[in-house]
């Protein structure tokens, strides 16, 4: 099977050092492999997307030497593909719609008798609207998954293979814990066509990803992904989690941090090879 990769950001704002890494990582390792390197734009938020900055990633990128096997793949163009997976999970019964804000979300799951819990998408949610069907959608509604139920639809789970140092090995995906540490995600928010994790595993299959390389902080992330592709029916590919960049505080860079944009370096004259070894490449 042909080792097949992607870097897929977001143009919300500019790339830096963290990004840089993880590109330069998965390129060098499709390049290694005699394989195939992509490049996606999550731009599923177009409320947040820009233009500018879709094209200041493109500049950054071939910059540093990097180029990409196929055509640009974004996001807003295959719109109709998220809706039809949500579409076919709908029709196992396996959605609903909940009207709960962050808000709500935080009241509800910091009472005494619940506590918090965080998963990948953020507190796992504590089930208020668990009982409103798609009937009763509206366009200020988002769709969750019913966890609950998509896992009793599974007989058997697959086990999740990680590459990177930190997790390496075979993560067994469990019923047990996708209940309690993942929870009813959000598969479409009001005015987007599908969720980050849902939109991901959509363009990944589609792709025909082999291997995702990215920062270990999506690792969580992964156990949730791997669960839809496997609902969607969509092949699972093998997970890369790679250390982060942090500054000189440890913490990790953001897209905020502008005096580590990449362009902030190209522009006081630094090489694409005093890049690699500010990342450690």
């Amino acid at each position: 099977m042909t080792f097949r990769t992607r870097f897929a950001p977001s143009p919300t704002g500019p790339l830096h050092l963290g990004h840089a890494y993880s590109a330069l990582l998965a390129h060098d390792r499709a390049r290694a492999a005699e394989g195939i390197f992509l490049l996606r734009i999550d731009d599923i938020d177009q409320g947040r997307a820009r233009p500018e900055w879709e094209a200041q990633i493109v500049t950054d990128l071939s910059w540093l030497g990097i180029t990409w096997d196929a055509p640009i793949r974004r996001q807003s163009d295959h719109l109709p593909e998220y809706r039809a997976a949500l579409d076919s999970l709908a029709a196992r019964g396996l959605t609903y719609p909940c009207r709960c804000s962050r808000r709500d979300i935080r009241e509800a799951a910091s009472a005494p008798q619940e506590g918090a819990t965080h998963g990948p998408d953020g507190i796992v949610y504590p089930g208020t609207c668990r009982g409103r069907t798609m009937a009763e959608a509206g366009p200020g509604d988002a769709i969750r998954l019913d966890m609950a139920k998509a896992v009793a639809t599974c007989a058997d789970l697959p086990g999740l293979i990680e590459t990177g140092a930190a997790h390496r090995g075979t993560h067994q995906l469990e019923k047990s814990q996708l209940m309690q540490t993942v929870g009813d995600v959000v598969l479409a928010r009001p005015g987007m066509a599908a969720s980050y994790h849902l939109s991901v595993v959509v363009d990944d299959a589609a792709q025909h990803v082999t291997d995702v390389i990215r920062g270990e902080d999506l690792f969580e992330a992964a156990i949730l992904q791997a669960f839809l592709a496997t609902l969607l029916g969509r092949p699972l590919p093998t997970y890369h989690h790679h250390r982060l960049i942090r500054d000189e505080a440890g913490k990790r860079l953001a897209k905020r941090d502008d005096a580590r944009a990449i362009q902030s370096f190209r522009d006081a004259g630094a090489t694409p090879e005093d890049i690699r070894r500010m990342v450690g490449l």
